[in-house]
């Protein structure tokens, strides 16, 4: 198989403001990333701006089509699959918004390759920092972050952060099909787990500026599932199949 190297997944739900501007600014780059869009069927026309840019993109630019919103978890966990068959080595997450800076996406890259099997984008780091958010969703993100590592003793300052890059040996080690959670609570169980199989993870510090255009996912639901999910994660952890359940 000829392996790939790099590439981000990307999803989207009326994003048409934004992903014609983060497609060009990730490919324009120009370090070989490549770009998978999974898209949930937004009624905005966002996978129509993405398919006429595929004759600028050929062979670097991909889209996967959903029919309805299915929710973040499993948008990842299609992608997943879809990059680990294709034969990529390093797979990204990244909002479409640029509230994750393109820029940053070498410095992820660099630290797999400097020996981590998953390199986070931390806000909560030394170097890491917040733009425009108000002062509420700043303390909702630092408690759930502080809650997770209590909770858990997952030893990651941002558990919730989504810019995040994986080596395929840890995808290819995890049970997908068992990974739950769908919201923002995905991201906490995938580095739990990643850590609780053995991989390494560093945070290299970003600055993540909130979204300019579009609207924010962030609703109640989501947030119930990641104050449950941290407990839930916990209670699964301790039970003697958890390896068995979580690994391949």
């Amino acid at each position: 198989m000829r392996y790939l190297e790099k590439i981000v997944i990307i999803p989207t739900f009326n994003e048409k403001e934004n992903i014609e501007s983060i497609i060009n600014a990730v490919i324009g780059l120009q370090q070989n990333f490549h770009i998978l869009i999974i898209d949930d069927g937004s009624p905005d026309g966002t996978a129509a701006i993405v398919k006429s840019l595929f004759n600028k993109y050929p062979g670097q630019l991909f889209l996967e089509e959903r029919k309805g919103k299915l929710g973040l978890g499993t948008a990842y966990i299609h992608g997943f699959n879809w990059c680990l068959q294709k034969g990529y080595d390093f797979i990204f997450e990244m909002d479409a918004d640029f509230s994750h800076n393109p820029n940053d996406l070498p410095r992820l890259y660099q630290s797999c390759v400097d020996g981590a099997s998953v390199a986070v984008g931390s806000r909560y780091i030394k170097g890491g920092a917040l733009e425009n958010w108000p002062l509420d969703r700043i303390i909702l993100s630092k408690g759930a972050s502080l809650y997770t590592r209590i909770i858990t003793c997952l030893p990651v300052m941002d558990p919730t952060a989504g810019f995040v890059c994986y080596k395929r040996e840890v995808l290819e080690k995890m049970n997908l099909s068992n990974i739950r959670f769908i919201g923002y609570a995905f991201q906490i169980e995938m580095k739990f787990t990643a850590w609780k199989l053995g991989f390494a993870i560093d945070e290299v510090p970003i600055t993540f500026i909130d979204r300019k255009l579009g609207s924010s996912k962030m609703n109640k639901g989501i947030i119930k599932e990641g104050v449950l999910g941290v407990i839930q994660l916990k209670w699964m952890s301790l039970k003697k199949d958890y390896f068995k359940r979580m690994s391949n």
